[in-house]
């Protein structure tokens, strides 16, 4: 498996700033897009993504900048579009995070928490109760213990079975992106 090109913030701002920018995929949920998202950039979700690799081929043919929050499901969206093909693949490295801190241009929607904090809280709140309800039931707490082993598991394989729930509730699912609203989209350029 190849390393990914990684494009870093003050690149891609020169790129977009000079009108002959790339094709800007941002690969997060819905929701996470809508909160912030870099103007021009299309919003093609991870599942989405892979679901329809193979027909997003014949859309981005030209230079494509794949967005995320950080840089890992951008990594996962080039292995899914390279494994189709498609060549010209590059990531923004650090993510929406990176611009944000260089100071780029981020249309603004509706504020959610990112889905990282709310891991946070509902593992933390897991924690919590399962240590304070274990005083009085003492098997309670092995379930801290579990969240405990999760978080590890979660760590070391940089997934995250929590997060991938929490992603499936409505106030995190956004507006529905659907696959010909994505190639409309591509197809007309209204990014």
């Amino acid at each position: 498996m190849s390393t990914p090109t990684k494009l870093d913030v003050a690149q891609l701002r020169r790129q977009v700033e000079s009108g002959a920018g790339p094709r800007l995929i941002d690969v997060r949920t819905p929701a996470e897009f809508e909160t912030a998202h870099i103007p021009g950039s299309y919003n093609v979700p991870l599942d989405l993504l892979r679901e329809h690799r193979d027909e997003l081929r014949a859309h981005l043919d030209e230079q494509v900048v794949l967005i995320c929050r950080t840089g890992r499901r951008a990594v996962e969206a080039e292995q899914a579009l390279a494994a189709a093909g498609l060549p010209n693949l590059r990531l923004l490295d650090g993510g929406i995070v990176a611009w944000q801190a260089a100071g780029g241009e981020v249309r603004h929607g509706e504020p959610r928490w990112e889905l990282e904090r709310q891991v946070r809280l509902v593992a933390g709140a897991i924690v919590l109760t399962a240590v304070l309800v274990g005083v009085l039931v003492p098997p309670v707490t092995w379930l801290a213990g579990l969240v405990g082993a999760g978080l590890v598991v979660a760590s070391l394989t940089d997934t995250c079975l929590m997060g991938m729930l929490l992603a499936k509730l409505p106030c995190n699912r956004g507006p529905r992106t659907t696959f010909p609203a994505v190639v409309a989209a591509l197809s007309d350029g209204s990014g």
